[in-house]
């Protein structure tokens, strides 16, 4: 059974985490399976939008404490001195930062659809999709401290940049449920919606994106973030040298063509 389905509905890929009976939760095998689905959707000019979503009721449940490689290492009972332990750090570096990074790096907008229940790194991987859409009865955990560790996944990047500090730090060090509508309204997320409306609220939201100039989303992506590290002066340049680029292509002379003709543009650019 594959660990990621992907399908596609004209110009929209979504790729659905696919292990409902643990609510797909992260294995080393599913993240191997996710990083090549997404590195294919990218190297698919068919591909505008990317969704990722979750099988049966829930988003991700972060990860499998049952994998072994993060499980404790135990001897007749006893828990096995620190240097038998699993290398937390290796898994975070061979496929959580890979995962988020590769997330931030698509050349489509990628939304999240978060079907159920969002926790730990699975709450992060939603959060650090470009538009994050929920269902009403969905929620998101930070569940880390809960177990002695810290936020991964990029949520100790995405939080405070989401949010408040002091909501960031409740959120972490509490680990407390934060349901869809509260997501919504503290502003980590684009849009909670009724549960019978979400799917056609996620279809429709792709749909749009895929129909836009998908190169000029994915250079804002880029230059919000760096905006938000950069000065004033340093994001005007970086707005110059963008608008000068994509001022140059197609899509631009399609886009103001269409405002002229008052007609919908056609944009084709990735």
């Amino acid at each position: 059974m594959p660990l990621v389905l992907v399908t596609q509905d004209g110009a929209v890929r979504t790729l659905a985490l696919n292990r409902p009976q643990a609510l797909n939760s992260f294995t080393t095998a599913m993240h191997g399976e996710l990083l090549a689905a997404l590195d294919a959707a990218a190297a698919d000019a068919s591909v505008r939008c990317l969704v990722i979503t979750g099988s049966g009721r829930g988003f991700c449940a972060g990860q499998d404490l049952g994998d072994p490689a993060v499980a404790p290492v135990r001897v007749d009972g006893q828990l096995a001195p620190s240097a038998e332990q699993p290398d937390i750090g290796d898994l975070i570096e061979a496929t959580y930062r890979p995962l988020a990074l590769r997330i931030r790096a698509m050349p489509v907008p990628v939304v999240a659809a978060v079907n159920g229940v969002a926790a730990g790194a699975g709450a992060n991987l939603a959060l650090g999709c470009d538009l994050t859409v929920a269902a009403r009865s969905a929620s998101f955990i930070q569940a880390f401290a809960k177990i002695a560790l810290v936020p991964d996944c990029g949520g100790t990047w995405l939080l405070p940049r989401l949010t408040t500090r002091q909501r960031a730090l409740g959120l972490a060090m509490l680990g407390d449920k934060l349901t869809a509508q509260q997501a919504a309204d503290w502003g980590l997320i684009w849009q909670c919606v009724d549960d019978a409306e979400f799917p056609a609220a996620v279809a429709a939201l792709a749909q749009r994106l895929a129909a836009m100039p998908v190169k000029a989303l994915v250079e804002t992506r880029a230059a919000l973030d760096a905006g938000a590290a950069a000065d004033l002066d340093t994001a005007l340049a970086n707005e110059a040298r963008l608008q000068r680029r994509l001022g140059r292509a197609a899509d631009y002379a399609e886009g103001v063509g269409a405002f002229f003709a008052k007609r919908a543009p056609t944009f084709t650019e990735r």
